[in-house]
């Protein structure tokens, strides 16, 4: 799964990085309920065991919390080499999905020159009769296509990258009527979400000046910036269920070339405040796992949850990850790390933060040398999946209430070498 998550090397985010050439499909977690086709008001009726996506080993799986063995999707399709899940349709029966052809990155050809040249396809999927019907293939603009954002069951954003240059056009789904989005050469938006009303889109920008988050109308205009100041990389964006307020990270990135850590903000959605909810770059932000034969990761975002409160991963005083990054080292396979487990220590833990009182209360326990990431609550609000991983293993997908109780393992992926990106399924 392509690992958005990752290093500017410079305070120039304009210079070709991995951060910069990522995808964005699978940044944002499709929970939030008009993105997956359910508004707030309209939640499905709680179901004891929900859907959910995850991946392992380059498949995606479809599974159940009841702890029965998942389903792992065959796609019918020659010549992809990975897929991915994205965004639902409001039918909750139909996902558009993202399958790549074997990358053209890796030793001797550098991730930021290489990575987009690799085709990409998109298609939607039927989940009751399993059909696979590819779309965005007319008038394409380029090889390297990502889905970026649901408009609606007619219309959708899409990342583009053309010559090293990103950007975010609206289309119907068949590929035509293609409208530039964001203009080339302001800077790589992702990390897109949809207003609870459906009028508004929040993004993250990756412009000359740094990264910033802005919403805009659904076709790019009318933009508000919510957050931008030198030094301070502001990613991820997600909607408060009321649609007042817009959630993103803020990392200290010269500080932390390996982007480990940021902290938890808030912005009001007309731009006039903007709050940080955490403190000394508490959150595990670019998550590293695994050892050197199972390595992986991925940037954490947090999430909010059905009662306006906020979900995020918050590390121990002074943690260290086992994957010490690589300053100032070339970049030629998206993840420029060295396994050091023996300076690993402290762990991270589910923790739930009220917005308006700061408050934070612990869902999970923290405990050396585990590292627990990637929270989410189910639409109806009754559970909360996330990922559990030791210093040096792969994470495993679990499952707790949404006050923290009964957590238990629900699948450690393919041949137990890994389960990650968990996504909730919206019942019909």
């Amino acid at each position: 799964m392509p690992d958005e998550c990752r290093k500017h090397r410079s305070s120039s985010f304009y210079k070709p990085s991995r951060r910069t050439f990522m995808a964005q499909a699978f940044l944002t977690p499709w929970i939030m309920s008009r993105v997956c086709g359910w508004a707030a008001e309209e939640a499905p009726p709680a179901n004891q065991h929900s859907k959910f996506f995850f991946t392992s080993q380059g498949k995606t799986a479809l599974a159940t919390t009841d702890g029965a063995p998942p389903k792992y999707l065959q796609f019918e399709a020659p010549g992809q080499a990975t897929w991915q899940p994205g965004p639902g349709f409001r039918d909750g029966r139909r996902v558009v999905v993202l399958s790549m052809e074997p990358r053209r990155d890796g030793p001797g050809r550098p991730f930021d020159e290489y990575y987009t040249q690799t085709p990409t396809h998109l298609w939607t999927y039927d989940l009751e009769s399993g059909s696979l019907e590819e779309i965005c293939t007319k008038d394409r603009i380029a090889p390297f296509t990502t889905p970026a954002l649901l408009l609606s069951d007619e219309r959708l954003l899409v990342q583009v990258v053309k010559n090293k240059v990103g950007q975010i056009y609206s289309m119907r789904l068949d590929g035509s009527d293609a409208q530039e989005f964001t203009k080339a050469g302001e800077g790589l938006p992702y990390g897109l979400s949809l207003s609870p009303d459906g009028k508004r889109v929040a993004f993250h920008l990756a412009s000359p000046q740094g990264y910033q988050v802005w919403t805009s109308d659904i076709n790019g205009g009318d933009r508000v910036r919510l957050a931008a100041q030198p030094g301070h990389l502001y990613f991820g964006t997600q909607w408060s269920p009321d649609g007042q307020w817009v959630l993103y990270v803020d990392c200290l990135y010269q500080q932390d070339p390996g982007h480990d850590w940021a902290d938890v903000c808030i912005g009001r959605a007309d731009g006039s405040e903007h709050r940080v909810l955490t403190s000394d770059q508490a959150m595990w932000f670019a998550a590293t796992y695994g050892n050197p034969m199972t390595r992986g990761g991925g940037s954490n975002v947090p999430s909010w949850t059905r009662e306006g409160q906020i979900l995020f991963p918050q590390r121990s005083k002074d943690a260290k990850v086992a994957w010490e990054f690589r300053v100032g080292q070339r970049d030629e396979d998206h993840f420029n790390r060295d396994f050091k487990p023996e300076l690993a220590h402290g762990g991270t833990q589910i923790c739930r933060i009220d917005p308006n009182t700061g408050s934070v209360t612990a869902l999970t326990p923290l405990v050396e040398q585990t590292w627990d990431f990637r929270a989410s609550q189910s639409v109806d609000g009754a559970q909360i999946l996330f990922c559990r991983a030791a210093t040096g293993e792969s994470p495993a997908v679990w499952v707790m209430d949404s006050h923290g109780q009964n957590a238990r393992l629900l699948t450690r992926g393919i041949d137990d070498l890994g389960a990650d990106h968990p996504r909730w399924i919206p019942s019909r």
